[in-house]
């Protein structure tokens, strides 16, 4: 037998034990080419039980979405029954503060239709009405826009005219003809004003 006889026989035993299986490993029809497991097999009775517990919470899902869905209609329908009313009965402190300024007028009318009436006391009653009635306004976040002496403001003044005037500066508001109001702070009535201005201008 030649050397290179020998060398072949060598290198075909090497292949046969690096090939053979090793001791304690996978029994045959364990190994898988991906190295998982196989899934053990479910029987119709499980995939019975698994759809029947699906369906149940299904079910359950449905009917809270439903109890959802009516809550969520009922506190829109409360809500807009609320703001109804909001807009409806919006003015029903100011109406039961400005009837107490009504019945003093009344009180002043009457008074007033005696041919003995005391002109003092009607002043006085009319002065009490109007003090009543501009404490009512200002309760209520409507304020006089009165400005005598004031530089004028296109934003809150409506020039009716101007005067020529010497004893101050151009521009302000010499007259007030017609106070203007605000109602919290904004604008309700510009006050109608008469306007210095430089002589000769």
């Amino acid at each position: 037998m030649t050397k290179e006889q020998q060398a072949e026989i060598a290198d075909q035993a090497d292949n046969a034990v690096q090939g053979a299986p090793e001791e304690g490993g996978r029994p045959e029809g364990q190994n898988h080419p991906d190295g998982a497991a196989e899934a053990p097999e479910t029987s119709p009775e499980q995939l019975t039980a698994l759809l029947e517990d699906a369906r149940s919470k299904a079910d359950e899902n449905w009917d809270q979405l439903l109890r959802t869905r009516a809550e969520l209609e009922n506190l829109k329908r409360r809500h807009a029954n609320e703001l109804e009313k909001a807009h409806k009965f919006a003015l029903d402190s100011f109406v039961r503060e400005l009837l107490q300024v009504r019945d003093s007028l009344e009180l002043g009318h009457d008074a007033a239709q005696d041919a003995a009436a005391d002109i003092h006391k009607l002043r006085e009653g009319t002065e009490l009405t109007l003090k009543l009635l501009t404490d009512v306004m200002s309760k209520f976040g409507v304020e006089p826009v009165d400005p005598q002496g004031e530089p004028f403001n296109p934003d809150f003044h409506q020039a009716m005219t101007t005067q020529p005037r010497d004893d101050v500066p151009p521009n302000t508001v010499v007259s007030v003809v017609q106070k203007g109001y605000l109602l919290n702070g904004r604008l309700v009535r510009p006050a109608l004003v008469m306007v210095s201005a430089a002589r000769g201008a």
